[in-house]
């Protein structure tokens, strides 16, 4: 007897955890082929039994009477899905005499088996070459739409592979299996849609320039309007603002992406934008379940969450983005079991003025008791509240500019290279970290307040009762409205502006 080794991988969240296979065969005359496996495997391993046997019958791989035994390393570790489909078959036949063990070694196998050896493409391909790299293994061995996707990992070399006899032929003569290219297009590049979605959106200046902060500064994003002031549409021109994403960014995106079964085909070229619906439940937002999957937050990572109607969310649900705000990961913690997923997203938000929708229109009397707008508004906690930068009520726009081109201000593109350059200032100045991520000290070194504009902010603080975030809240957007100006320092115009750009709601 002997025992053999292949690695494989199994998926939890958006991470791969490696496995290693482990199987040794005991043949004993007179009695029926016994399949032992343990290491907590779920349903789909436990019945994957027959269907793997069958697959290697079909190609000649015949395991004798006697007593396979199999164990999934750690041990502790629950083991789900059908990645394993291909070192558990490739285990069998080396424990088995087929395959000399030192072939399989240093490689990852991923892969569904048919019944009759086709391999199948399982998701989760950059997350398991991700992982392997990571732990030395540089080889990666699947079916080719999962081969294709290990291929974009630095440092890791993907072989594609049709079936089980393919594989087999390879692990006997090193040839056979060609490695697959990795061919990215690149980032998307502007085609002006952005500038397109800005000139669409009539009147509203002053929501675009909160575009504009928002899309500089990685700020966070609140609309409150009637219905038809446009909220939808300026949260989803936003997206088109920011900029595009760097390869490492790329990666992740696709990573998560390809976890949750949704690989886009090549690296991701633009950032994600998620727009739940209000009726989504806690573990679709923000992640969960049994077993705990990602959710909508996780989704948006590196991206733009837009929750339209946001009193309208579950309470509790909303409550739950205050950590992953503050730090870009959500823990969940279930008996047994931490998973900690990406959420490193941008929020933007859009609600109603009150219940009915037309308090402060002007034109269209509100009905609402006040008691009843209280209580709509205090859906939103003052904690989360805190935690959005940006807050601007929308007017309904008068008809005149409704029913001209527009006229007056800055075009569409104009803006967006206004956002560009505060981008690359800001850049230049503290590198990747965006002005929205500054902490205390970095505040204190590229957005130091003179005397004047600290005195301001004292008064402001006392006025409104702000507390020590929003404080710094209120350094960052002037930071970024600075940028957009090319000024070197923060001045006063830009911190009154940073307090008119944070509308206490009421």
């Amino acid at each position: 007897m002997r025992t053999v080794r292949v690695l494989g991988m199994c998926l939890v969240g958006t991470e791969a955890e490696l496995v290693t296979v482990e199987a040794r065969f005991e043949a004993r005359e007179r009695t029926r082929l016994e399949v032992s496996i343990s290491g907590l495997p779920d349903a789909v391993i436990r019945e994957s039994k027959g269907r793997l046997l069958a697959a290697l019958e079909e190609n000649r791989l015949h395991i004798p009477q006697g007593r396979l035994f199999v164990n999934l390393f750690p041990a502790g570790m629950r083991k789900a899905g059908e990645a394993l489909d291909l070192p558990l078959a490739l285990s069998a036949a080396a424990a088995a005499g087929h395959l000399t063990p030192a072939a399989l070694a240093r490689t990852l196998f991923l892969g569904e088996l048919g019944i009759d050896g086709r391999l199948h493409p399982v998701p989760g391909g950059l997350a398991a070459a991700r992982s392997a790299q990571r732990s030395g293994v540089t080889r990666v061995v699947a079916a080719e739409a999962t081969a294709r996707e290990a291929a974009f990992w630095p440092g890791v070399t993907a072989l594609a592979a049709r079936d089980l006899s393919e594989v087999v032929g390879w692990a006997a003569t090193g040839e056979g299996l060609g490695a697959v290219e990795a061919h990215d297009p690149g980032a998307s590049a502007d085609d002006g849609r952005a500038a397109r979605e800005l000139d669409a959106i009539r009147g509203q200046g002053a929501a675009k320039r909160a575009l504009c902060v928002a899309a500089a500064g990685a700020h966070g994003l609140l609309f409150v309007g009637p219905p038809g002031t446009g909220k939808s549409l300026l949260a989803r021109a936003l997206h088109g603002l920011l900029p595009p994403p760097e390869l490492e960014e790329r990666l992740e995106i696709t990573r998560v992406l390809s976890a949750v079964g949704r690989w886009p085909g090549e690296l991701a070229r633009e950032r994600p934008f998620r727009a739940p619906h209000h009726t989504a439940s806690h573990a679709g937002l923000v992640g969960g379940g049994s077993p705990p999957v990602a959710g909508e937050i996780t989704l948006a990572h590196a991206g733009l969450l837009f929750l339209d109607e946001l009193p309208e969310f579950r309470r509790e649900t909303l409550e739950a983005l205050r950590q992953p705000l503050e730090s870009g990961r959500i823990v969940i913690s279930r008996a047994g079991r931490r998973l900690e997923l990406p959420a490193a997203f941008q929020l933007v938000c859009a609600m109603n003025p009150c219940p009915c929708g037309y308090r402060g229109h002007g034109l269209i009397p509100c009905r609402c008791p006040p008691g009843e707008v209280f209580r709509y508004r205090r859906r939103i906690s003052g904690p989360l509240l805190d935690r959005v930068d940006l807050r601007l009520e929308l007017p309904a726009p008068p008809v005149q500019e409704l029913a001209r081109a527009v006229a007056g201000g800055e075009r569409g593109v104009e803006l967006l290279a206004r956002v560009q350059r505060a981008r690359g200032r800001a850049r230049a100045r503290q590198g990747e970290l965006v002005n929205a991520r500054l902490d205390a000290t970095e505040l204190d070194q590229h957005a130091p307040l003179a005397a004047r504009a600290l005195s301001v902010l004292e008064r402001a603080a006392a006025a409104r009762g702000l507390s020590a975030r929003a404080v710094q809240s209120l350094r960052r957007v002037a930071r970024t409205l600075a940028d957009l100006e090319d000024a070197p320092r923060v001045e006063v115009p830009h911190l009154l502006e940073a307090l008119a750009l944070r509308a206490e709601p009421g």
